[in-house]
């Protein structure tokens, strides 16, 4: 079965228990064979700057299968620039219309 899921980080505080909840996740699903997982990482608000420390940047490059996104709006707010965020991450214009076309193509909301 195919599972498509979107944890939202907006709270700095809430890092790790959600890349908590993407390490639970994508193990489990990796030990199923008829299980099959497509994870992507909304990051908006104050969230933002997670990227920018070693924690954001380990967690990036340990999952290089989960889509990891940034709210261009919060990154004007936070003072941070697309050349500051670890390299695979995407930048999207309006974080809260990345999550409704997320929700709309089928993807669960989880918000740690």
């Amino acid at each position: 079965m195919r599972h498509k899921v979107v944890f939202h980080v907006d709270q700095p505080d809430h890092w790790a228990h959600t890349m908590q909840n993407v390490a639970n996740l994508t193990t489990y699903v990796e030990s199923e064979p008829k299980e099959q997982l497509q994870v992507a990482v909304l990051v908006n608000g104050a969230a933002i700057t997670k990227y920018l420390d070693q924690d954001g940047q380990n967690a990036v490059r340990r999952f290089p299968e989960v889509e990891f996104h940034a709210c261009h709006n919060s990154m004007t707010t936070h003072h941070v620039t697309a050349d500051q965020l670890p390299e695979g991450v995407i930048v999207v214009p309006v974080g809260v219309l990345d999550l409704i076309k997320l929700q709309e193509s089928g993807y669960a909301y989880i918000k740690p």
